[in-house]
């Protein structure tokens, strides 16, 4: 019998994490096609897909925590297993024409286990690489993600032309993949009676970082939910705002192959740059007032959309103990919900235009805030090391009160200290997390 390769379990993690998102690439379209028959209007879909993430945002951090006494892989099971059911009952429920509160009702209960399945599925990937590895392991995982949300609405839509059940069932039975897909780590275990009982403390480093995740997802959700508006408004039929995603996809396609093949940890500077982009390309598609400029913002934002959610994911990996790891990405994936529901509910309250200038602001205003610790900790870090330069001069002069020849230390019986700032433990979150000037 053939004896699976190394890499075999990494490979259906892959798997795994691609079909894991199925269902939420697929839902915009899916509920749509539901709810139209049931009341007449298909956007009340967007009532299903806001019911499914407040209840993602709600259930996220308290089903991790409770999930943390019995080991990841059968607990992501369990959980997708669920998901798997609420999504049935949407299906049974819309096709005997059941009352649209029951079916909204399935959305929240398919949503509520949605964000700490993801965590638990995102933290069980350190068990299968190691540090050097996660880079590309993380990137390889954006870009098969990203395939999954071009793909699913389109198969969603097709489908859906047969029947709006069906595009429920597609969901169904592609997002229960990770339950046969993923592979047995025997490294994940439960943790112990007193990790279990540690809680994860919330610092600002890593809410620094969550915002960023808010802001990067508001952004791509109001070009993606404001796409058949935009192209509305330059004179194009509705099926035109296609065309705004797609470009968004297809570069973060290419941003996550990039990720993958460079397979390095970037330096703040870049992650600075990444953010600029970010703002700018909401700029331009904002504020543009051409097909042109639309496209070519969508495009920016796009590029830059995988190696920020890498970072995202490495630098809070760092920066918490492995027992609060699927906790923290829990958090980051309620970070991007809010992200989604913020742009979501100004579209449908405010304008468009009023979304993108808040979106801009927002993205301003965490690229200050990453600029101003990024600069806090070099400074930092260079006083630390001018500190331990002038310490080490120090100690090549020759003391004046001992003879000639003799070592200054061993007249006096004592022995090397290291300098405290070598080992010093104020230093800040990034720096302590290994991540680059």
């Amino acid at each position: 019998m053939r004896r699976p390769t190394p890499d075999a379990p990494l490979l259906r993690w892959f798997a795994s994490s691609g079909l894991f998102v199925m269902p939420q690439a697929a839902a915009p379209i899916a509920f749509a096609l539901v709810a139209l028959p049931l009341t007449g209007d298909a956007a009340s879909g967007a009532a299903m897909m806001l019911a499914m993430t407040l209840a993602q945002v709600v259930g996220a951090v308290p089903i991790t925590r409770f999930g943390r006494r019995f080991s990841p892989v059968p607990f992501v099971r369990v959980l997708i297993g669920l998901r798997t059911l609420a999504l049935v009952a949407i299906a049974v429920l819309a096709g005997i024409g059941a009352p649209f509160a029951l079916v909204v009702s399935g959305a929240a209960l398919a949503g509520l286990v949605n964000g700490a399945a993801f965590g638990t599925l995102r933290a069980v990937l350190n068990h299968l690489v190691p540090a050097s590895r996660l880079p590309r392991a993380l990137g390889i995982a954006a870009t098969l993600n990203e395939v999954t949300f071009v793909a699913s609405p389109v198969l969603a839509a097709a489908l859906g032309g047969i029947s709006p059940q069906a595009a429920v069932w597609s969901m169904v039975v592609l997002g229960m993949g990770p339950m046969f897909l993923l592979p047995r780590v025997a490294s994940a275990t439960a943790l112990g009676p007193e990790r279990r009982r540690s809680r994860m403390r919330l610092t600002p480093s890593i809410a620094l970082w969550l915002t960023c995740a808010a802001a990067s997802a508001a952004a791509i959700s109001a070009i993606e939910i404001g796409a058949v508006s935009m192209a509305v408004s330059f004179g194009l039929p509705a099926t035109w705002g296609v065309l705004f995603p797609v470009a968004l996809c297809v570069t973060s396609i290419c941003g996550g192959v990039w990720v993958s093949v460079r397979n390095r940890v970037p330096r703040r500077r870049t992650v600075l740059a990444w953010l600029a982009i970010t703002a700018l390309g909401v700029a331009s598609v904002g504020f543009g007032n051409s097909v042109a400029a639309t496209v070519v913002g969508a495009l920016l934002v796009g590029a830059v959309l995988a190696p920020l959610a890498t970072y995202y994911s490495l630098i809070l990996d760092r920066l918490v103990d492995p027992e609060h790891r699927a906790e923290v990405f829990a958090l980051l994936r309620t970070a991007s919900a809010l992200g989604i529901i913020t742009s979501s509910a100004l579209i449908s309250l405010v304008s468009l235009p009023a979304t993108f200038a808040v979106v801009i602001t927002m993205m301003t205003v965490v690229l200050l805030l990453a600029g101003s610790v990024f600069t806090t900790a070099w400074v930092k870090a260079r006083r630390r090391r001018l500190a331990r330069e002038a310490d080490a001069l120090r100690d090549l002069e020759p003391d004046a009160s001992v003879p000639d020849g003799q070592d200054s230390q061993a007249v006096h019986g004592a022995t090397p200290v290291e300098h405290p700032d070598s080992t010093d433990p104020e230093r800040t979150a990034e720096e302590h997390a290994g991540i680059p000037g």
